[in-house]
Formats: structure tokens, C-alpha cells, sequence
């Protein structure tokens, strides 16, 4: 295509696109429906309540009754003796529902035996044991699916469980040496 008709074709194409916006800008939208829906509105008839007057009433003749100390007096107030509880006053005051328990502490399947650091990146990887199967974990990674291991320190592993968010540490578990391994029939 030569630059002229590149030329054209440009002129022609902003002459079409002006036209489009022109013709789009002229076009009211469409409030029309709502002028009509607008014109069938009728308030709702709501009554107003009235100020209750006589609770009003009734907390100004209400007097402090506690001590009435100078603030800017260093001498203690008297001591006024206090009655004791009113019980019908504890039955009738509001508690509230029963916070649930806390949930329980997240278990973790495996054992937590062993941990590294890996001397080319400085990386902390542990060892779980789960069964027969041996798992190298890293910090930051995921294990059996649904547990991540936030930090390895020298004695535990704290784990997040993933889907409910609750932490748990997990004990280092020493292995066995050999006096203790060994079956007590086996001892002379």
C-alpha cells in the first residue's frame, strides 16, 4: 500500500469514528423508564415514636450515691461500708452467650527428628518421620498435604495447619541410644 492511500485510508477512518461519536452523544440514555417508575412512587406512611419522657424522668431523679471526693485534696474520703451483692441483680444482669472453647492444638502425624542447614543457600530443612516415610521439609514448604513449617528452631518445629490457619510447635524427639534400644530379653 502506498503511503497515500495509508493517508486516505487514516482521513477516512477518523472521518467514520467522528461520526460514530456524534451520533452516540445525541442519544439520551435511558432515564425515560425511571422518570416513569418515579411517578408511581408513594411515600410510606411511617410514624414517628415518641420521646418516652417519663424514663427521662426517672434517670434525672435518680442521685450518685458514691463518694464525693475533692480531686484536689491529698486526704482520703471517708470510708462508706459497701452491702453486699444483690442477688436478684446478678440473676437479671446479661452475659452473653458462652465464648466456644479454643480449638484444640494442631496434631501433627509425624515426628519431628532431625533438621539441617544447607551450606550452598543457607536454607534450614527438617526431617519428619511418618510411618516408614522419611520427609525433608524446608522452611516456607508444605507437608502431607495440608501443614506448613513456618520455622525450625533447635529443639521444635512451629507448623501452621492450612486450612484453619491455628500454629503448633513440635517437639524434637530424640532417638534412641543403643542401651535403650536394645530388647530386655536380650541383657543377661
Amino acid at each position: 500500500m502506498t503511503r497515500r492511500a495509508q493517508i486516505y485510508l487514516l482521513i477516512g477512518l477518523l472521518a467514520v469514528a467522528a461520526i460514530a461519536y456524534y451520533a452516540s452523544r445525541s442519544q439520551v440514555p435511558g432515564l425515560t423508564g425511571v422518570l416513569a417508575a418515579d411517578s408511581k412512587f408513594t411515600p410510606l406512611s411511617v410514624q414517628e415514636p415518641d420521646l418516652r419522657l417519663d424514663l427521662l424522668a426517672k434517670i434525672k431523679q435518680e442521685v450518685y450515691s458514691g463518694t464525693h471526693r475533692d480531686i484536689f485534696s491529698a486526704v482520703a474520703p471517708p470510708i462508706v461500708p459497701v452491702a453486699g451483692p444483690n442477688p436478684k441483680r446478678d440473676e437479671s444482669r446479661f452475659v452473653g452467650p458462652k465464648q466456644p472453647p479454643p480449638p484444640p492444638p494442631v496434631q501433627v502425624p509425624g515426628e519431628f527428628f532431625g533438621y539441617a542447614s544447607m551450606p550452598q543457600t543457607g536454607r534450614h530443612v527438617s526431617f519428619f518421620k511418618e510411618g516408614d516415610d522419611v520427609l525433608v521439609v524446608a522452611e516456607g514448604d508444605t507437608f502431607l498435604l495440608r501443614y506448613r513449617l513456618v520455622h525450625i528452631g533447635t529443639d521444635s518445629a512451629d507448623v501452621v495447619e492450612i486450612s484453619t490457619g491455628h500454629h503448633s510447635t513440635v517437639s524434637l524427639v530424640q532417638p534412641l541410644t543403643g542401651d535403650q534400644s536394645s530388647s530386655p530379653s536380650s541383657t543377661p
